[in-house]
């Protein structure tokens, strides 16, 4: 296992579509294992294979809290197959996008149907915090980001910022 290095923003992959699995292999199961190592080093609750540069619909997720056991959960090739008309808004942040939170409307609850890491399709119907962390996730797979939900004169703004940032590392930006 390994801890990956995480794409930020304006990395042209985000915004590229992931491919299907077509079968769960020990190259799937490593990516997964180091996927894991490396939300959890980044005190992520949620990380798509995009964000390491690999373009497979693989995400994993752990919204336990820092004091409960860990339930971390695999997605492999996730689709959306209902939401509810009822919707939440959420503060999202993404590992991609360094020190930025946007608040977002998503639809409370969502039904998905997915395969496990034993290759197993699965449905989970879920609402909360880990339905809002899902589709966030999706949403990296099909190449959206949390700012695309915003003008593109805000989004340009925070691309710029985290541009210079990374030009400039030892710069502290307020």
């Amino acid at each position: 296992m390994s801890i990956k290095d995480i794409i930020t923003v304006p990395d042209e992959t985000l915004k590229k579509k992931s491919d299907s699995i077509e079968k769960v292999g020990l190259n799937e199961k490593k990516l997964i294992k180091d996927l894991f190592e490396t939300m959890y080093h980044y005190n992520g609750i949620g990380l798509a294979a995009v964000q390491v540069g690999v373009l497979k619909r693989i995400l994993v997720i752990d919204v336990s809290s820092k004091d409960e056991k860990k339930e971390p959960l695999t997605f492999i090739n996730p689709i959306i197959k209902k939401v509810s008309n009822k919707t939440s808004i959420h503060e999202e942040g993404c590992l991609s996008i360094p020190d930025t939170f946007i608040e977002i409307e998503r639809p409370k609850i969502c039904e998905v149907e997915y395969i496990d890491i034993n290759g197993n399709m699965k449905n989970l119907k879920c609402d909360g915090l880990l339905s809002t962390c899902l589709q966030h996730e999706i949403n990296h797979l099909d190449g959206k980001l949390i700012i695309d939900h915003l003008s593109k004169l805000k989004r340009d703004l925070i691309i710029k910022k985290i541009s210079k940032s990374k030009k400039n590392p030892d710069r502290i930006i307020v």
